[in-house]
C-alpha cells in the first residue's frame, strides 16, 4: 500500500492557471490551495475543482509555505506553483516512489521551463531543479524573501521525469512578477550588503548576461534565449538599484 500525499498550491490571482494546475495533480490524495486573498476568482475555481482552500496573509514565499505545510493531512507533501504542471511521467514516478520510500525523505525534481510556450533548453535554465516532495515533518523553507529552497533532514532522491513550468505567458504578467521578485531580492540582500557600488550596478549584470548567454549557451535558444538572458541581467541591476534606493532612504532618515 502506497503512502498518501497532499499537494499544496500557493496562489494569488491565478484564475488563468489554477484549473490546469489542479487537474495535473488529480491523482493526489489531498489538494490544498493556500490563497493570499486573491481579488479574482481563484478561490472559487479551486473549490469547484474539489480543492481544499485556505486563506492566509502573504508575507513572503517561505513563510507562506512553512505555514501551509503543517495544514496537510498526510505526511508526504508536494509543493506546486500555479504555473507548474505535473506531467504523467512525473506523476507515475512519484506514485511509484510512494510505494516504497525507504529512508528517502525528499525528492528533487528538474523543471522543463517554457517561455511563451517555447522550451528553454539552455540560458542557464538547464540545471533548474527544486525540492518539492518531502516528509511534512522533515522539511522547512529557508527564511528568505525569494527563491527559498527546502532544508531537508535526511536523504534526497533526484527524479528522472521533469516538472513542466510555464514561467512566462506575457510581458504584462511577467513584469508584475519581476517587480515583486526584485523587491524581495533587494530585501534579502539588505541583510548582508551595506553599500551598493559600480560592481553591483554594472559588472554583476554584465557578468550575469555573459554567463547565461555565452557560457550557458543561451544563444542556442534563439530570440527567446536572448530575451531570457537580458531579463536575467536586468533583474540583477534592478535588485541592486532597489537596494541602493533603500539604503539612501535609510541614510536620509538617520540624518534627520
Amino acid at each position: 500500500m502506497r503512502e498518501k500525499i497532499s499537494v499544496i498550491i500557493p496562489t494569488y490571482n491565478e484564475e488563468k492557471n489554477i484549473r490546469a494546475a489542479i487537474e495535473s495533480v488529480r491523482w493526489a490524495d489531498e489538494i490544498i490551495v493556500v490563497d493570499s486573498f486573491s481579488t479574482d476568482s481563484t478561490p472559487e475555481l479551486a473549490r469547484q475543482m474539489g480543492a481544499r482552500v485556505l486563506q492566509h496573509e502573504y508575507v513572503n514565499s517561505a513563510s507562506q509555505k512553512n505555514w501551509a505545510i503543517p495544514q496537510a493531512s498526510y505526511q508526504w507533501v508536494m509543493i506546486l506553483d500555479a504555473d507548474e504542471r505535473v506531467t504523467p511521467a512525473l506523476r507515475d514516478e512519484i506514485l511509484e516512489f510512494l510505494e516504497n520510500p525507504g529512508d528517502v525523505v525528499g525528492l528533487r525534481i528538474y523543471r522543463a521551463n517554457h517561455f511563451m510556450g517555447r522550451p528553454i533548453r539552455y540560458s542557464g535554465w538547464q540545471d533548474d531543479n527544486v525540492l518539492r516532495v518531502f516528509l511534512r515533518d522533515k522539511g522547512r523553507y529557508l527564511d528568505r524573501e525569494v527563491h527559498a529552497d527546502v532544508v531537508i533532514d535526511g536523504p534526497v532522491r533526484v527524479l528522472r521525469a521533469k516538472l513542466y513550468h510555464n514561467t512566462f505567458s506575457s510581458f504584462d504578467q511577467y513584469m508584475r512578477k519581476f517587480d515583486r521578485y526584485t523587491t524581495w531580492a533587494a530585501g534579502d540582500r539588505a541583510k548582508t550588503t551595506r553599500n551598493v557600488t559600480f560592481v553591483h550596478l554594472f559588472l554583476r549584470p554584465c557578468w550575469r548576461f555573459f554567463r547565461q548567454y555565452v557560457l550557458r549557451f543561451g544563444f542556442l535558444d534563439g530570440k527567446p534565449g536572448l530575451i531570457v538572458c537580458m531579463l536575467a541581467a536586468f533583474s540583477v541591476f534592478l535588485k541592486y538599484a532597489k537596494l541602493w534606493e533603500r539604503l539612501e532612504r535609510q541614510k536620509r532618515g538617520s540624518q534627520q
